[in-house]
């Protein structure tokens, strides 16, 4: 497979987003979050995103430079109007006001509206730990997850994701999807031939799905049953109707719907630790706690949130981000129309 060092990664995607009419204080925020992504080994959310975001700058879906703009609520909350710009610019400038605020406060919950697909929870969580805070990174999507007991869609996949600090710079990091799969998932099911497990998506009459090609156009059921529909009620209240964003049917299919704008809403919320007790005595706690759970198993059979992602990171700056062979030729396709050297 392709491997191509991050730097080079991410000064390509800075030279893409710049040649098509990305705003230059904008490009660094997009390129650096499709980066980390893509070294976490999260592929579906890295570099591969980007013939459809910039085709969505170019219909005037995305508008760039966005004028986003902060009101604040109280001493503790803000709400972000995103201006319909890049999800990826409006997760930073909400996750870092949520650090501001907690670090004066102690609390810091940032709701944004008018926003697009801001990438995984997970980027926005390790900022925050950075800071050392615990964080909530909340988004919702549109609906492509049935409720628990129907069969068509409703509500996204409403990602859920919550991490803290640790020493070592590796947050515990928990980023899920509150539907049994992502609809990422499905795509790359159906690029690599592979059918799905039963139980995971129905079609429009209420069967059980499997093929991938079908499942593109099938409803997909939520994780665990009423728990998964419970997590993505909680989160579309948080990250939609509090907001003032879209409301499941009112947010746009970022591949699919060329008349409206993503009208997707998030929710950020950061605690400072350094409230509670000493950085280095919550970094001790969360390490006893991390033993615990690392020894209730055989030896290297129980894994924490996060440790795939660290390892990835590890491996993809040793080696080289990898990138598949459809998604290299997308970019090749971008860049020779744009006039951008490619880096590999």
């Amino acid at each position: 497979m392709l491997r191509v060092p991050g730097s080079d990664l991410r000064d390509f995607a800075h030279a893409l987003l710049s040649a098509a009419g990305v705003d230059a204080s904008e490009v660094a925020a997009i390129s650096d979050n499709l980066l980390w992504n893509d070294l976490a080994g999260r592929a579906n959310h890295g570099v591969e995103r980007l013939p459809i975001l910039l085709r969505r700058v170019k219909a005037g879906l995305i508008r760039t430079p966005a004028r986003m703009r902060f009101r604040a609520l109280s001493e503790t909350a803000a709400l972000l109007d995103a201006d319909d710009g890049f999800g990826q610019v409006a997760g930073v400038l909400a996750t870092d006001r949520a650090v501001e605020l907690a670090r004066a406060t102690g609390l810091g919950v940032v709701g944004v509206q008018r926003s697009n697909f801001y990438g995984t929870g997970a980027y926005y969580i390790q900022r925050a730990a950075e800071a050392g805070m615990i964080s909530l990174a909340l988004s919702n999507s549109f609906p492509k997850v049935a409720a628990h007991g129907g069969y068509r869609p409703v509500l996204g996949t409403n990602p859920f994701a919550f991490g803290a600090p640790r020493r070592d710079g590796r947050a515990l990091i928990l980023d899920m999807s509150t539907a049994g799969l992502a609809g990422s998932t499905v795509r790359a099911h159906q690029r690599d031939g592979l059918d799905l497990p039963e139980g995971l998506v129905v079609d429009d009459e209420g069967h059980p799905v499997t093929d991938p090609e079908t499942a593109m156009k099938g409803t997909l059921l939520p994780a665990g049953g009423p728990k998964g529909f419970g997590l993505a009620l909680m989160v579309e209240v948080l990250s939609g109707v509090l907001t003032g964003a879209g409301i499941a049917s009112q947010v746009a299919s970022m591949y699919k719907d060329f008349e409206r704008h993503g009208n997707s809403g998030h929710f950020i919320l950061t605690l400072d630790v350094a409230r509670w007790m000493p950085l280095e005595t919550f970094y001790e706690r969360l390490d006893l706690l991390t033993q615990m759970v690392a020894g209730s198993g055989e030896e290297g059979t129980v894994r924490l949130p996060g440790e795939a992602r660290w390892e990835a990171m590890a491996e993809n700056r040793e080696k080289g981000i990898p990138l598949e062979d459809k998604t290299a030729a997308a970019l090749r396709d971008l860049a020779e129309e744009a006039g951008v050297a490619i880096p590999w």
